[in-house]
């Protein structure tokens, strides 16, 4: 990397970069620290103004239009590609080749969603035709198609600096859509933030799009989040991010006068479930791979698969002895803050202290790492302690340890919500397979077999998301075309001469 970039700590709204009095400092793993701009009321209200009034020459852009632009976005940034890795690296930690890919798929999706508008399906555009003759009554030409709902307010997430913040998949479904956009930036990442929220104001200038269309206001308190969600002109709501975060935020959207969906996305606990076949054949090698899983990334991924669920036995003994080791020469990792590390270790010390739970492998983080931890207990405990069925953010494994298949099928009957399940299973389980995938097709948005969920495509038929609590909306993605839908509505056009309907439906 070369290109070195400096942040001037500024706001993004309706085109202009506006500072305010107050600043914060921004919190790198490593590298300089910068002065930010914080949020106010007041600049949400005028970003949120400006997109108002965007959306009534955005909303009825061509499709044509918006996929070059969302093109063009995935150009600013690429174009600033060495800026951006050496930014984010600094700030969050993360390694540049985890930030490439990151960057790769951020602007991917914004190509993706360009060919997807351009195809038109995603309008799911249906048409009766007029039976003036039908009795007892005629029946009148209606058509439908889907229609943007207006500005969206998404929020940035820390532990995806690129691909679930500013220029990320709620900001892309929106723009794809045709919603202006208000994005809350992360203080965990700001000045990548920043740098990308440039590319998005280039792409505007190229495509001379309304200044309004986007808007990035940084930092701020909790009354900047909640003075966005609560503004009248904000039409829905995209989140990644913990689940306190993003229930005050889903009950504030819901207790306004004129209630609108919030889509959190909030994590999950990942539940892998090992059949007696596929655990006697392969234990050993799932064991290894689970180990790389469960701390890819030092374990802060949404689909960090944090619990394993084995039937007792010598399979699941040799299960354990190899986890244990793939996992104990995983050194430290730097994780995204200081928050999210303290909060790692609280979680630890939450399963820790539960009832019934052995300590399979311990050690000592402090500060901003992270290093890997495993417990174990049985099935009962499970079912009897709610609290080891609670996320903990970051590299940790617990082992629930099953009398047979019929307490394994309680244990998947518990679950809350989940963004994905897995089955590790050989052609021997597929009897003991299909009653157990009719479970947990109600419990989580994806399932999987013999394999691992850190990595989410993004394609047409990918789901992220599920059944509360692992998010807010089980009938959302906030991954993959189908995300485009959240921010769309449909409307029936009865009578409408073809002169004046949407170029979209004549």
């Amino acid at each position: 990397m070369t290109t070195t970039f400096t942040p001037h700590g500024k706001h993004l709204v309706a085109g202009e970069w506006i500072g305010t009095d107050t600043t914060f400092t921004s919190e790198p793993a490593h590298g300089p620290a910068f002065d930010f701009s914080v949020g106010t009321p007041a600049l949400v209200d005028q970003a949120v103004q400006a997109a108002e009034e965007a959306f009534w020459s955005y909303g009825y852009t061509t499709r044509e239009e918006r996929a070059v632009f969302l093109e063009t976005i995935a150009e600013e940034i690429d174009a600033r590609g060495d800026a951006v890795t050496e930014i984010g690296c600094s700030e969050t930690g993360l390694p540049e080749a985890r930030l490439v890919g990151e960057r790769g798929r951020t602007t991917g999706q914004l190509r993706l969603f360009a060919s997807h508008i351009r195809d038109g399906d995603y309008l799911d555009r249906r048409h009766d035709k007029a039976l003036p003759d039908r009795a007892p009554l005629p029946r009148p030409d209606i058509r439908l198609m889907q229609r943007p709902i207006g500005p969206v307010a998404v929020f940035g997430a820390s532990n995806f600096p690129l691909a679930f913040s500013t220029a990320g998949g709620d900001t892309a479904a929106a723009l794809a859509a045709g919603c202006p956009v208000v994005v809350k930036g992360h203080d965990a990442h700001p000045g990548t933030g920043e740098i990308v929220a440039e590319a998005i104001h280039a792409a505007i200038e190229k495509c001379g799009m309304p200044k309004g269309v986007f808007s990035l206001v940084q930092g701020g308190t909790r009354e900047v989040g909640q003075s966005l969600v609560q503004h009248p002109l904000i039409k829905a709501v995209g989140f990644t991010g913990s689940l306190g975060g993003g229930r005050a935020l889903f009950d504030l959207c819901a207790a306004r006068p004129e209630p609108i969906p919030f889509f959190g996305e909030l994590g999950s606990v990942n539940p892998m479930f090992f059949l007696p076949d596929a655990l006697s054949a392969r234990g050993t090698e799932i064991a290894e791979g689970w180990a790389g899983s469960l701390t890819m990334g030092a374990g802060q991924f949404c689909t960090n698969p944090g619990i394993s669920v084995v039937i007792d036995g010598p399979d699941a003994d040799a299960f354990i002895e190899a986890a244990t080791k793939a996992l104990e020469p995983m050194g430290a990792q730097t994780m995204l803050t200081d928050g999210i590390a303290a909060a790692y270790r609280a979680g630890r010390d939450r399963v820790a202290g539960a009832s019934g739970v052995q300590e399979l492998l311990t050690s000592t983080c402090d500060l901003r790492n992270a290093t890997p931890y495993l417990f174990a207990t049985t099935g009962k405990e499970w079912l009897d302690n709610e609290v080891l069925g609670e996320e903990v953010f970051g590299p940790l494994g617990l082992i629930v340890r099953v009398a047979d298949m019929d307490e394994m099928m309680r244990v998947a009957r518990s679950l809350q919500g989940q963004l994905t399940c897995t089955i590790h299973m050989d052609d021997g389980d597929a009897d003991a397979a299909k009653p157990l995938l009719n479970v947990l097709e109600r419990k989580a948005g994806r399932i999987l077999a013999n394999g691992f969920p850190t990595g989410v495509e993004v394609c047409e038929a990918m789901v992220h998301g599920g059944p509360y609590p692992a998010s807010t909306n089980f009938g959302a993605t906030s991954v993959g075309t189908m995300s485009i839908r959240r921010f769309l509505r449909p409307v029936s056009y009865q009578n409408i001469p073809e002169s004046v309907l949407p170029d979209d439906l004549v």
